[in-house]
């Protein structure tokens, strides 16, 4: 029979086979979860079972390998390469057809106790995944599938650290990109204004070369990013005027002390900016609006909100492939939340009404 939780003493034992397809593939359990909930033993028997039909179809060889093998088989980038130290060092050792989600997720916590559940998720949960799923991508090993963190698990941890994450962000408008040009520098102001018409990217911007311009057709040649393809993007007359009176210019890279080629903007990367950026907002008086949500929300939250625009053609403008997904997130609604509550409010004159009693038979 499938594995069950029943409880001895003050903890949960389980009893029973793992089976898949109908048949048993482990022998008998009888073993203790460790934990005093039934709640908690039925999430080991799913991890157990998970772990052991895995195995069971991959093979016995794969328990040879441990975490530390599969990282030397994992292509990682340098921020990856950075999240996985830490990692390394607890579960190096261990062989990777042993490491559960549960695990995974406690040594999140632990790694970064003061940490919200976001930085959890992108800097434990998902390195682990990629470079387990990568090895078993070779057939070096089994899969994994790491659950998230529930809402109320982020509720839960951002009131033990004391700070709140997911804050909403604030687009930019017309007014605050106004007084935000009017104080930066023609390069910075020319970047943050295409970054609002054209929703594009940080990243993106910064990497266009003067080839990439087509100013005659009025439009730009825009690098891939974020799963989307490398695509022609329309840009308004206004904007092809100012990127024609904008000399291409060769930054210089600190970090590796050579200066490259022009491009259109002068900056050497994405972080490039953001210090001048900071610098504008501050002497314009104005709230700091971080790049992204400057360009990318501020453009659709534009289109939808103050405009209009239905939101395929706001989605599809902006290179959103599902319409749902930037009206749920880039969108900000901008109404006066009085206003609404005096809209739903009763009205204290009330027209009369004429009641009549029915008449007796």
């Amino acid at each position: 029979m499938p594995l069950e939780p029943y409880r001895r003493g003050e903890t949960f034992w389980v009893r029973g086979r793992i089976e898949y397809d109908g048949r048993p593939i482990t022998s008998y359990y009888r073993r203790s979860t460790g934990t005093s909930t039934e709640a908690g033993a039925r999430v080991w028997i799913a991890e157990e079972t998970d772990r052991q039909r895995r195995r069971h179809l991959v093979g016995d060889e794969a328990e040879a390998l441990t975490f530390a093998g599969a990282v030397l088989l994992y292509p990682a980038k340098p921020a990856e390469a950075k999240y996985l130290v830490p990692i390394l060092e607890a579960l190096g050792d261990r062989p990777v057809a042993s490491i559960t989600p549960r695990e995974v997720r406690e040594l999140a916590a632990a790694l970064y106790p003061t940490a919200a559940t976001d930085t959890w998720r992108r800097q434990v949960l998902t390195p682990v995944s990629a470079v387990i799923n990568n090895a078993h991508d070779s057939g070096s090993c089994p899969p994994i599938r790491i659950r998230g963190f529930s809402a109320q698990e982020r509720i839960d941890q951002d009131r033990r650290r004391g700070a709140e994450s997911r804050r909403e962000r604030q687009p930019a408008d017309r007014e605050w990109l106004a007084a935000f040009t009017a104080e930066a520098g023609p390069y910075l102001s020319t970047l943050a204004e295409f970054m609002f018409e054209t929703a594009a990217r940080i990243g993106q911007a910064v990497a266009l070369r003067p080839n990439d311009l087509d100013l005659p057709r009025g439009r730009v040649w825009l690098p891939a990013s974020k799963g989307h393809p490398a695509q022609w993007v329309a840009i308004s007359p206004a904007m092809v005027a100012r990127l024609a009176n904008l000399p291409a210019r060769a930054p210089f890279d600190r970090k590796r002390g050579v200066t490259l080629p022009p491009n259109v903007f002068g900056y050497a990367s994405r972080t490039g900016p953001l210090k001048a950026w900071r610098s504008a907002c501050a002497r314009a008086g104005i709230p700091y609006i971080a790049p992204h949500a400057a360009g990318r929300h501020g453009f659709y939250t534009e289109m939808r909100v103050r405009q209009g625009l239905d939101p395929v053609t706001a989605a599809k403008a902006g290179r959103w492939s599902n319409p749902a997904l930037p009206d749920a997130i880039y969108a900000h609604s901008e109404a006066d939340e009085r206003e609404i509550r005096s809209r739903a409010g009763t009205n204290p004159v009330q027209p009369a009404h004429e009641f009549r009693r029915k008449a007796r038979k």
